[in-house]
C-alpha cells in the first residue's frame, strides 16, 4: 500500500500490493503469499499466482507523469508490485488520507499490464 506521507518525503522503500480480476488470477500461489484463490486463469504458460511479483519495465518513459506519481512509478520500477487480492486491474491502492490528489492518481491508470515483467515466480503451489 502506498502512503502519502511516502510521496510527500519522496521516497517509497517497498513493492507496492496490486490486485487482478478473479477471472485472471490462477488457483495457485508462491511466496511471500500463503493462499490460493479460486481464479479463472488456467493457462500454465502464463500463470498469475497470488505474489506474483511483477517490475515496470526500465524503459517506460516517466516524463509525462505528475512528480508524485513518478515516486509511486519509480518504487514499481525499483521494488516493484506483488498480486495480493482480487478487484480491479493494477488498481493501485493508498491508505486514506485526505492529502491525496484522487485526479492525478488517475494518471496510473494509463499503465498496461505489458509495462511490467516478471521478476520473482518461485515455486507455484
Amino acid at each position: 500500500m502506498v502512503r502519502h506521507e511516502e510521496v510527500k518525503i519522496g521516497v517509497i522503500d517497498h513493492a507496492i500490493r496490486f490486485p487482478l480480476r478473479k477471472s485472471k488470477v490462477s488457483p495457485n500461489y508462491v511466496f511471500p503469499a500463503s493462499h490460493k484463490v479460486k481464479g479463472g486463469n488456467l493457462n500454465t504458460q502464463a500463470p498469475t499466482p497470488m505474489g506474483m511479483r511483477l517490475r515496470l519495465k526500465a524503459n517506460i518513459d516517466l516524463s509525462s507523469y505528475s512528480p508524485k506519481n513518478r515516486i509511486i512509478l519509480n518504487a514499481m520500477k525499483k521494488y516493484g508490485i506483488i498480486l495480493t487480492d482480487i478487484g480491479s486491474d493494477f488498481f493501485i491502492t493508498g491508505a486514506p488520507d485526505p492529502a491525496w490528489n484522487n485526479s492525478e492518481l488517475t494518471q496510473l491508470g494509463k499503465l498496461r499490464a505489458t509495462d511490467f515483467e516478471v521478476i520473482q515466480m518461485g515455486t507455484i503451489k
